[in-house]
């Protein structure tokens, strides 16, 4: 990941001002501010219809808005796009399909750049099979790869991982962060681990909107409400009051016997209190963690626990 002081200091290479798109008396997009710097792999995650896609397409060129700009530090022609469901011809071959990129964005690109982003996607040894009879997944790895032939300095993608199995998700979320420092990525998942896993900065929409934008690790300890993992021997009834009667416990709830999680207002206060409460209950502490924050449940509890997308 890249700490702050950095982040900081590396150019705006993406900013979009007052950024609406209408479809009809449908706002996709909502007055969207958002700004992505050099170098980052940006997450974008939101409920269905919360404007993710239609923000890529405006962002590659393929849309225009209805109002508000878009500013590019880059040029049109070291930006790409992967769509959620790319298609090529079916009767060309991978290699073809691969290489046909390479030409259309700069015929002066080395040849050899085709075999190099062919491995890298993970269907070099099918390189000479018509794409035709491809499945969901090995299209979405050739779509990478003709995405990356270019080279690019911007590098959108939709859904990237979205029809791969474990093994090829990994191998692209492996690719994706290798970008990092190389080239910036706005990627949409709705993987929310994915995002987790290779994002420095993650925008969250909700209805045509940004609801979070910012450093992955600020909303993983900022907005999701701190718990505890509580493992105790014997009966937990008498714990499970103590803890009721406290201000700063927001919900206490028996997960399974002896096991209790507790949701708390402020992990310093409960640092001090927990084991104190614990001992006027007599409870005997098999064990006792603070909960790993994930993005899903920072996001469930920005979004109110929408369906994600």
């Amino acid at each position: 990941m890249i700490d702050a002081a950095d982040r900081d200091s590396r150019r705006v290479l993406v900013k979009t001002r007052g950024l609406t798109k209408m479809y009809g008396s449908v706002a996709a997009l909502d007055g969207v501010e958002a700004e992505v710097r050099e170098g980052m792999v940006y997450g974008l995650v939101g409920p269905n219809g919360s404007g993710k896609t239609t923000l890529l397409s405006i962002l590659a060129g393929l849309r225009r808005p209805t109002s508000g700009e878009v500013v590019l530090g880059v040029a049109r022609s070291k930006t790409a796009l992967l769509p959620d469901t790319p298609e090529f011809e079916p009767w060309l071959t991978a290699r073809e399909v691969v290489d046909l990129a390479r030409h259309l964005v700069d015929p002066r690109i080395p040849a050899t750049r085709v075999e190099e982003v062919l491995t890298a996607a993970g269907i070099a040894d099918v390189a000479d099979r018509r794409c035709g009879g491809f499945s969901r997944g090995m299209l979405q790895r050739l779509g990478v790869a003709a995405t990356l032939v270019g080279d690019p300095d911007l590098l959108l993608m939709d859904e990237p991982a979205s029809a791969l199995d474990p093994a090829g998700r990994r191998e692209v979320l492996n690719l994706i962060a290798q970008q990092r420092g190389r080239r910036t990525v706005i990627f949409s998942s709705h993987i929310l681990s994915d995002v987790q896993q290779v994002s420095d900065t993650v925008g969250v929409m909700q209805r045509g909107r940004f609801i979070y934008q910012g450093a992955l690790a600020a909303l993983l300890t900022g907005e999701a409400t701190p718990t505890y993992s509580i493992h105790l021997r014997g009966d937990e009834t008498a714990a499970m009051e103590e803890f009721q009667r406290q201000p700063w416990v927001t919900q206490v709830e028996r997960v399974a016997s002896g096991e209790l999680r507790l949701s708390v207002t402020n992990l310093d206060q409960a640092e001090r209190e927990i084991s104190a409460a614990l001992a006027r209950a007599g409870a005997r502490v098999v064990s006792l963690q603070p909960d790993e924050v994930s993005l899903e449940r920072a996001f469930l509890e920005l979004t109110g626990g929408g369906t994600q997308s």
